[in-house]
């Protein structure tokens, strides 16, 4: 038992050179494929060029590991023990950067053992999922906020929704003794209803007298780092 077992920790799993340069060729083309798609569908502000790069390298790096490694029980120990003192806090921008993490953790996997068809079918399935649905972005939304005088408060409610169609949700209705602030929130698409009135919904307001401030935040579920 103990000269099986022994046998079995020597074993090198050693691979040829023609094998090791496509293990690591096949991970360089598939992180090309992860490349573009990430490049295609995040057009919007969570786009990180340098995410983008630490993909495909990420990629090819563990197709290299995978290739290290082999059948070698030894080896996998220890890179197993090596890798659970790394700590990493980068921090996930978009839930979708997720998604392409494990892609290529998971094609450098496939790759690294020589499963070729396996990291093929599933990338070209994946990359269809994300071209199609991909680019499909959370509408954004209009925050409207408003700051005057409290008697002013129902004047100003009115004229919010005759302008957006009742549309409008007030959020938030914040008062003191002698001011009121209103927060409306509303889809992009009604907000457009703005730009179809002779006057600016901010002029309409101050014309009403005593108001502060008239603010427009668009607002989305994208986070910036």
């Amino acid at each position: 038992m103990r000269q099986y077992l022994a046998k079995i920790l020597a074993e090198s799993g050693t691979l040829s050179v023609q094998d090791i340069i496509l293990h690591i060729l096949a991970a360089a083309l598939l992180s090309f494929a992860i490349y573009l798609s990430y490049w295609y569908t995040h057009t919007g502000t969570a786009y990180s060029k340098k995410f983008n790069v630490s993909l495909a390298t990420l990629t090819i790096l563990t197709g290299t590991v995978m290739t290290v490694i082999g059948n070698n029980i030894a080896l996998s120990l220890g890179m197993v023990g090596a890798l659970s003192i790394v700590r990493f806090r980068t921090a996930i921008k978009d839930s979708r950067d997720t998604t392409y993490i494990f892609w290529a953790i998971i094609v450098g996997i496939c790759c690294g053992v020589g499963d070729y068809l396996v990291a093929g079918v599933g990338s070209a399935v994946v990359f269809l999922i994300l071209l199609l649905f991909g680019r499909v972005r959370n509408e954004n939304r209009i925050l409207l906020i408003i700051r005057g005088g409290k008697g002013l408060g129902l004047e100003m409610e009115r004229l919010v929704f005759s302008y957006f169609n009742k549309k409008a949700l007030l959020r938030v209705r914040n008062t003191t003794v002698d001011r009121v602030e209103l927060i409306y929130e509303m889809p992009r698409k009604v907000w457009q209803l703005n730009y179809k009135k002779s006057v600016d919904i901010a002029d309409a307001l101050y014309a009403l007298g005593d108001v502060e401030y008239v603010n427009t935040v668009a607002q989305s579920d994208e986070i910036s780092g």
